[in-house]
């Protein structure tokens, strides 16, 4: 029994580490988003958006799976002490990592032109170009990403994103300024300087990108030159004689990729579909170009910047699982498997709720402080798809649990699925109401609901996990909605007296944080020993204790 809670709180604590690195990239991201939108403004975020989607499309397809394969494979061959044959599956996955990278990167550089016509916004061309290169780095990177967290270990990978991140804000910014102010004369030359100044401001962010991926990727080879003594001794002293052949390794990797492949592929085209169908359905709706621009920038710079800060945290506890869920399912351990998935969607749902039922409430004050916009569209919009921070945790977090079992095909025929019902849900809302770019953030709200109920029938077929509902989901519900009242109430008496929306905001949060553990704690939705499993767990607990919240 205390091996097993030993177990447990290991895993947790490994998915926290990576969990916490998440919401640190993703605060610094949301962070250096606005100097960027100062300066490029939200016709350049539309630039941006449109060539970091489609180099992110082409990340997936060339490489966004990597690390997942790799960490599944050699945590499989680590928990049967085949190390020799592990780190055989990293140097087999290193050479597949540059030839997919290469030939994605020369796809981006030379088809840049035609990608960026097809996708109505021609002037992206110098931001995706830019990206090219990092296409190549980022698949060696996420190799190596891969090989640390099948051994055990999120920490490198944990510390990689954020100096990726760091590196990323500081260059995106110092580049678009510079960047954009040469694209001004250029366009004053050209006559459109306004376009040309957010074109290559937004190229300059995207060189913000690129730079942080090679210092991440830096850190992770320095790591890998410290520990490559220790690797070698557990080479030397592998359990099995036999050594894997690298065409065999490299059929297993094809057999591992190709259905997480499909899988992310499937659940993260909708972006690039979503802004070819809006962009296409408003302009024959009238819209005119500049403003079509302006709304997909305002949907793509403010609202997925911010949404997608919680969403982290459920893709960094998906990573973290596949490994210890792979190991699980390995040694044919079915509880250990059944209560790892439980723990994972506990964790993630007393996270999601309150932070989708917070940006929902203080939906305007919150833009206000980041961005100075507090208007009506933005407002609308995080009112509208703040449930889908719930639906996208849930439904990215059951990716990861399921292709942690060995269960490739479920997510790929279920986002397939999702998909295909989004773009029809996408269809009535564009054409049917007219509801312009809020017909995006309600179909990929929908697509995240579906992507939920048929991942959580999948897990329910293969695993025989029941879900348990009161404490997974109805009590962080509960909490989070008398938290959101609060909130409420609170923002609008603080403002009035403080008349400064920046600091009635962040006492306002700091509340509504307050009220949420002090209900989550009082309806028992966590346990003493759950609470242990956190890192830090025992100061937690102590504190907990001494407030009279945990018995």
């Amino acid at each position: 029994m205390g091996d097993s809670r030993k177990r447990e709180s290991s895993f947790l604590i490994q998915g926290s580490i990576l969990a916490i690195a998440s919401i640190i990239s993703r605060i610094i991201g949301l962070l250096y988003r606005v100097p960027l939108t100062a300066i490029i403004g939200d016709k350049g975020n539309s630039y941006y958006s449109c060539a970091y989607e489609i180099y992110s499309m082409l990340l997936l397809i060339s490489s966004y799976s990597l690390p997942m394969a790799v960490s599944k494979l050699v945590s499989a061959k680590a928990a049967k002490g085949d190390f020799k044959n592990a780190f055989r599956v990293f140097k087999g996955a290193l050479l597949l990592a540059v030839c997919s990278g290469v030939i994605a990167m020369s796809v981006v550089f030379f088809g840049a032109e035609a990608i960026t016509r097809l996708m109505k916004t021609p002037l992206s061309i110098f931001a995706l170009r830019i990206l090219a290169p990092a296409l190549v780095v980022m698949a060696i990177l996420g190799v190596m990403r891969g090989f640390f967290q099948g051994l055990g270990t999120m920490m490198p990978s944990a510390v990689s994103q954020i100096i990726e991140q760091i590196i990323n804000a500081i260059i995106s910014v110092w580049a678009a300024y510079m960047l954009a102010s040469y694209g001004k004369k250029v366009g004053a030359v050209l006559g459109s300087g306004e376009d040309y100044a957010a074109a290559y401001g937004a190229a300059g962010g995207t060189l913000g990108t690129a730079m942080g991926a090679v210092f991440a990727l830096l850190f992770s080879i320095f790591v890998f030159a410290t520990y490559s003594s220790v690797y070698r001794r557990r080479v030397r002293q592998s359990r099995t004689k036999r050594t894997d052949r690298y065409s065999y390794i490299m059929i297993l990797l094809m057999l591992t990729i190709v259905p997480v492949l499909l899988s992310t592929t499937v659940y993260n085209i909708s972006s690039v579909i979503d802004q070819g169908v809006y962009k296409n359905i408003a302009l024959r709706q009238g819209v005119e170009s500049a403003k079509m621009d302006e709304l997909w920038g305002i949907f793509s710079g403010k609202y997925k910047v911010l949404t997608n800060v919680p969403i982290s945290i459920a893709s960094a506890m998906a990573a973290s699982c596949v490994p210890s869920l792979a190991a699980a399912h390995a040694k044919r351990d079915a509880k250990l498997v059944r209560s790892r998935i439980n723990s994972s969607i506990r964790f993630i749902m007393v996270i999601a709720f309150p932070c989708a039922v917070g940006i929902g409430v203080l939906a305007s004050p919150i833009m206000q402080l980041l961005f100075g916009d507090g208007g009506k569209v933005i407002e609308n919009m995080l009112r509208i798809g703040a449930v889908s921070i719930v639906f996208y945790s849930l439904s990215t977090l059951s990716n990861g649990l399921l292709q942690g079992i060995n269960r490739m095909r479920a997510p790929v025929k279920n986002a397939l699925i999702a998909l295909a019902l989004h773009v029809v849900v996408l269809f009535i809302c564009m054409y049917g109401f007219r509801l312009g770019i809020y017909s995006v953030v309600i179909a990929n709200t929908f697509f995240a609901f579906v992507m939920c109920f048929l991942n959580a029938s999948s897990l329910k077929r293969y695993t025989r996990y029941r879900q348990e509902i009161l404490k997974t989901f109805l009590i962080p519900a509960i909490s989070s909605g008398i938290m959101g009242v609060a909130v409420y109430f609170a923002y609008p008496f603080l403002h009035k007296f403080l008349k400064v929306n920046a600091v009635s905001t962040l006492i306002s949060i700091v509340i509504g944080g307050l009220v949420y553990l002090i209900l989550l704690f009082l309806l028992h939705g966590l346990k003493e020993e759950e609470v242990l499993s956190f890192p830090k767990g025992r100061i937690l607990v102590r504190v907990l204790k001494k407030l009279h919240l945990l018995r």
